[in-house]
């Protein structure tokens, strides 16, 4: 029985989302370990769309339990709010849903601090979403944050609560905006949306490793991607977690020994949003082509992405970090029609060939992508059910990807919905799901 991570490949976006919902079905319990509601996972069922910022996406399942892990920062209201949107669609939310007592807090004045930074003129914008996420893990890992477990003992959560409260209006007042923060009517809120969020907050930790003793499967689903990764992402163009797999382990409390397995999800080309270095980026008609035939637009901030093409060096880095046994390629026919497809095998900076990814953003900055072009193919691939049906030259471009990546592509997505995935027969990746 294995339990798996499914993590983003890139800069995440690559559609984990439809994949955790998809491969939910052989699993007991689904744990998020990282990041909050700014990464949203959209998953098509029919006619339905559900764009999933908080709750992993086996909610989806009935009678899988889903869990918010420790790792995670939560917005009480964010959370309730996508809980009455998915109990509206007929889904039992509260019969499912699991949240850590270890889970930081986010407040809007995490907001506050992240605009008034992200606006500063002497300060490099990363392009964040705004949603007081990176604040709330400063908070944490100042040792000043505020805890789900703090916010439902009222004694503790109101002491606690003064200190972080005064340490912000210090912040506002500095930034001339205090006026804007009402403490005390955040605090009342804060206490009226821990009782609605009580009943499902429970030692997280336990209820995992007592679900994998009694020989239940898990499934941990990353938010964004390794290269957002706090240590091994594009620093600082990051977000403010453990996105690589290792953050599975230290965000749910299930030690390593009980993983079995992990997959990561790339696009069939990449994208990134907000700042930062893009060594393959398409500049030109063919970045707007994919833009829009991928519908590349943030499923929660509609922000557009930018687009290039498929990064081989990128892979093989990602894959030394977290350990890839098998890779998910989506949006393979994104690329239907494309006459043909460049590949990024390699990098160049100040005229020199590099084999690893280098640390520095100056560095980054310069690279020089090289290029190798594959045919493209004509026949749609949207709707393929059989990996022997694709086009050749789809085939043989997966097969380029496996070779320059060193990772099995155990599956390929030609579609948003469920049945639009192949899963290869006799690859690693069945086995591990099987």
């Amino acid at each position: 029985m294995s339990n798996l991570i499914v993590l983003g490949a890139q800069w995440g976006d690559e559609g984990k989302g439809k994949i955790v919902d998809l491969f939910s079905e052989n699993f007991d319990v689904v744990a998020r370990y990282q990041g909050g509601h700014n990464a949203g996972h959209t998953v098509q069922v029919g006619d339905k769309k559900f764009v999933l910022k908080l709750i992993p996406s086996g909610v989806l399942h009935p009678g899988v339990q889903v869990v918010i892990g420790n790792g995670v920062v939560v917005d009480p209201q964010a959370l309730l709010d996508e809980m009455e949107m998915l109990e509206k669609a007929g889904v039992d939310v509260r019969g499912q849903i699991h949240i850590s007592n270890r889970a930081h807090i986010i407040f809007p004045f995490h907001r506050m601090v992240e605009k008034v930074s992200e606006g500063r003129e002497d300060r490099t914008a990363i392009g964040t979403t705004s949603r007081g996420i990176g604040p709330c893990y400063e908070d944490k890992i100042g040792r000043r944050g505020i805890r789900m477990a703090d916010l439902l003992n009222p004694a503790v959560f109101d002491k606690l609560y003064d200190f972080l409260g005064e340490d912000k209006a210090t912040t506002a007042k500095a930034f001339g905006i205090a006026n804007d923060l009402k403490i005390e009517e955040i605090r009342e809120s804060y206490k009226a949306m821990a009782e609605r969020i009580r009943p499902v907050v429970c030692d997280t930790a336990k209820l995992l490793n007592d679900a994998i003793a009694a020989g239940k499967r898990v499934l941990f689903e990353g938010a964004q991607g390794t290269m957002l990764d706090i240590d091994f992402g594009t620093y600082p163009f990051v977000t403010s977690s453990s996105a690589a797999a290792g953050g599975a382990c230290t965000g749910t409390g299930v030690p390593p020994t009980k993983i079995d397995g992990i997959l990561g999800v790339s696009k069939a080309y990449i994208t990134r949003v907000g700042a930062g270095p893009f060594p393959s980026e398409d500049f030109g008609p063919e970045g707007e082509r994919i833009r829009q035939a991928g519908r590349e637009f943030g499923s929660v901030t509609g922000r557009p992405r930018r687009c290039g093409w498929f990064d081989a060096p990128l892979l093989r880095y990602t894959a030394m970090v977290n350990g890839f046994d098998s890779l998910i390629v989506t949006k393979l026919d994104v690329l239907d029609g494309v006459p043909s497809i460049k590949v990024c095998t390699a990098y160049k900076v100040n005229g020199e060939l590099m084999d690893t990814m280098p640390p520095e953003n100056a560095l980054m900055e310069k690279i020089e992508p090289v290029y190798e072009e594959l045919p493209g193919w004509s026949q749609p691939t949207a709707n393929v059910t059989s990996y022997d049906e694709l086009p050749k030259e789809a085939k043989d471009y997966i097969a380029f990807l496996e070779e320059k990546s060193g990772v099995e592509v155990g599956c390929v997505s030609t579609g948003p919905e469920r049945n639009q995935t192949i899963v290869r027969s006799g690859s690693k990746m069945e086995k591990l799901l099987g």
